[in-house]
């Protein structure tokens, strides 16, 4: 006879609340009957269970299945939904660890790629512990560790309180296992918040924008690295998505990695292709069930007024302030408010949920945001790549990746570099819209501010 099983063990077992499982019992999904007051099953049930659900078990912390290592050697960490280590796989770097602490996100990398070696919190890890985890012998060489750090203690929305900030030390931590683990190569992503975020460039003196970064970069070269950043629109890379994000690639050495070749762009004299747009990255998908968050009734009424591409200013002017409400008189563009996208242009930057206001991602003819199966197209990821959780935390975890057409660009440039080949240059190419977003630009201006600071301190 299979042995009974109680809510409490296969709580403890599915790393779920014991009311879930009761739940669980009470909706039929696992077979189980009551003995007195209490819910009993089966092992066999149990099994059953989470084969017909394809239920995927929060992974405990774990070494790579595998002792085999490869001709490029790559870390993951702050790793996500894996955008961009798709990227990077798919021109031929695939990571031997990840590392996520999301719960959720842990089993999403679980579900797709389960003998890769996972660990959460950094903090609790050393370099040598990290070594053990992905398998990798004493005296290997590493060619790559790469990660996005933590973004919010950056991000323009944030606080802007950088280092002073538990997640800015996260971000300093990551430099320093980079210095310690000494790779060939290191690759950091990070929101444009990261060019302007404070931080003092003097001892005892006041932060200035851009300090933080000019912190990270002075780091990363006393630990013996050159360091090339810019401000990349994801759309110049073949994404179907206005996305901007900051790469900083970090060499061993004071020569240092060139810029992504782009291969998309908006501007016809180029000669590159067009941005790929929403209605090509889209093509079939109606075929396919979708699943996806609704906008309340009270906002829906006034997308139905919008054609494609149109916002809150297309509105009729008598009902924009009752449509906007509060936010009508504040200042900025607001264009993200009541924004119904449009099938000829990329997408707008996806965000962690498609339906708050100030950030509406609504279908171009649809009445509705879009959905998860969309968001996951216009990122990059493959069809059957599997995300775990509830719809909102899809969102989040689709909306938080980098694009995986961006992180191809960067596998590109850094094996071009590690064989000694020159990809294509394309001179005074616009990466971004702003200035001094580049190291040079970036590190010269603030240098000024330094000598500025300094003569202000004389005087």
């Amino acid at each position: 006879m299979d042995k009974l099983l109680s809510i409490e063990e296969v709580a403890s077992y599915l790393k779920v609340s014991q009311q879930h499982v009761r739940t669980l019992c009470r909706d039929g999904k696992l077979l189980g009957e009551k003995v007195g007051k209490q819910w009993v099953t089966t092992q066999k049930d149990l099994d059953d269970y989470i084969k017909n659900y394809n239920v995927v078990i929060e992974p405990d912390d774990h070494p790579r299945k595998s002792d085999e290592i490869p001709d490029f050697v790559a870390l993951s960490f702050f790793s996500g939904a894996m955008g961009l280590d798709i990227g990077l796989e798919k021109e031929g770097i695939e990571p031997l660890l990840a590392s996520e602490i999301d719960k959720e996100t842990r089993k999403t990398i679980q579900a797709n790629n389960p003998d890769i070696a996972l660990i959460g919190d950094l903090a609790k890890y050393n370099a040598k512990q990290i070594l053990e985890y992905a398998r990798i012998p004493k005296g290997t060489s590493i060619d790559l560790i790469f990660g996005g750090p933590p973004c919010q203690a950056f991000s323009t929305a944030g606080k802007r309180k950088a280092f002073e900030d538990d997640r800015g030390n996260i971000f300093l931590n990551f430099i320093h296992l980079i210095g310690e683990m000494k790779p060939k190569y290191a690759l950091i992503e990070n929101v444009r918040g990261l060019l302007s975020a404070k931080y003092p460039i003097e001892e005892f003196g006041e932060p200035v924008k851009g300090g933080a970064l000019f912190y990270v970069v002075n780091l990363l070269k006393r630990y013996g690295y050159s360091v090339s950043f810019e401000l990349y629109n994801s759309a110049n890379f073949g994404a179907p998505q206005v996305r901007e994000r900051i790469i900083l690639l970090c060499k061993l050495g004071k020569k240092k990695v060139p810029y992504l070749t782009p291969t998309h762009s908006n501007c016809t004299e180029t000669h590159l292709k067009p941005w790929v747009t929403l209605g090509e990255a889209l093509e079939g998908i109606e075929d396919k069930e979708q699943h996806h968050v609704d906008f309340p009734e009270k906002r829906l009424k006034y997308f139905r007024l919008l054609k494609q591409g149109q916002n809150w200013r297309n509105l009729p002017e008598d009902i924009q302030p009752e449509a906007m409400g509060k936010s009508f008189g504040l200042g900025g563009g607001k264009t993200g408010f009541y924004r119904r996208l449009s099938f000829d242009k990329p997408s707008p930057t996806l965000v962690t949920h498609p339906a708050m206001p100030a950030t509406d991602l609504c279908h171009p003819i649809e009445d509705r945001p879009l959905s998860i199966e969309e968001y996951r197209r216009i990122q990059g990821f493959p069809d059957d790549w599997k995300f775990c959780g509830k719809i909102t935390d899809i969102y989040k975890q689709i909306g938080n990746a980098v694009p995986i057409e961006l992180g191809r660009a960067v596998g590109r440039t850094i094996l071009a570099d590690d064989r000694g080949e020159q990809l294509p240059i394309y001179p005074g190419f616009k990466y971004s819209r702003y200035k001094n977003t580049n190291e040079t630009d970036f590190m010269s201006q603030i240098e000024i501010q330094k000598k500025n600071e300094q003569l202000e301190l004389v005087f």
